[in-house]
């Protein structure tokens, strides 16, 4: 007899098995630290109009005193294990496993998706918008379109329409390669961005490097992250072993 594991799927992305995969019953409490400033960072840039101000300005009192509470609230759910990665044991054992997804991993997700699509969605038309007319309306486009997009997405989350978000776990082998290729795309290209802002000189010619630079860093990391290169961004599969005769 011998034994048929197929390692890469039909595009040859590199797949995991989640027969193979070490089963971690309890979540050490660094681990579960670790993961409380994620949240942190995820609601307390919600208010998408302020975060955009603290970047300009820096921080002032409204977003101090906002801080504070995002911080109190989250910490209070990390230590009732209501928050994703600060749970005592991991809610998702087995992926692929059909489980009903808990309300709290599907608030906090959509919130998580709206943080990763609404910011790199504007700073992206900024851009655009800079190129093509020579003028930053950065500003106005916070102010007029963060939050119909954000609503947008908070209500494809309320409906189950968002990878990590759906009312079963069943897909999580593969919605997490969705998330965590978005997010490491937009985390990567986002200080990129913020740092051209910075040094390169301002100016049609420095909006069109700015422009193309954070496009190809997205490009480039969805790439390699549709390629399983990314850490998280490997499919995760059954798995169960093919015995040949």
């Amino acid at each position: 007899m011998g034994i048929d594991i197929k390692r890469t799927d039909d595009r040859g992305v590199p797949l995991e098995f989640a027969a193979e995969r070490t089963i971690r019953y309890r979540n050490k409490p660094y681990y579960r630290l670790n993961h409380w400033p994620i949240w942190v960072w995820v609601f307390f840039i919600t208010p998408g109009p302020l975060t955009f101000e603290l970047f300009e300005y820096g921080l002032d009192s409204r977003m101090a005193t906002w801080l504070g509470l995002v911080m109190f609230g989250t910490a209070i759910a990390g230590i009732r294990g209501k928050l994703p990665g600060c749970e005592p044991r991991p809610y998702i054992i087995r992926f692929t496993e059909d489980r009903a997804n808990p309300v709290y991993r599907r608030i906090c997700y959509t919130f998580a998706w709206s943080a990763i699509l609404t910011f790199g969605l504007l700073n992206l038309a900024g851009l655009i918008v800079a190129v093509v007319s020579g003028v930053w309306m950065l500003r106005e486009l916070y102010e007029l379109a963060y939050f119909p997009m954000a609503v947008g997405i908070w209500l494809l989350g309320a409906l189950g329409r968002l990878p990590r978000v759906m009312l079963s776990t069943k897909g999580e082998g593969h919605e997490r390669r969705f998330f965590y290729g978005s997010l490491w795309a937009v985390c990567l290209a986002q200080p990129m961005l913020w740092l051209l802002w910075a040094v390169v000189p301002a100016g049609r010619i420095g909006d069109v490097i700015k422009l193309a630079a954070f496009v190809s860093v997205l490009m480039f990391v969805g790439y390699l992250s549709y390629r399983g290169k990314m850490p998280r961004t490997r499919p995760i599969v059954p798995g169960e072993l093919a015995v040949s005769d």
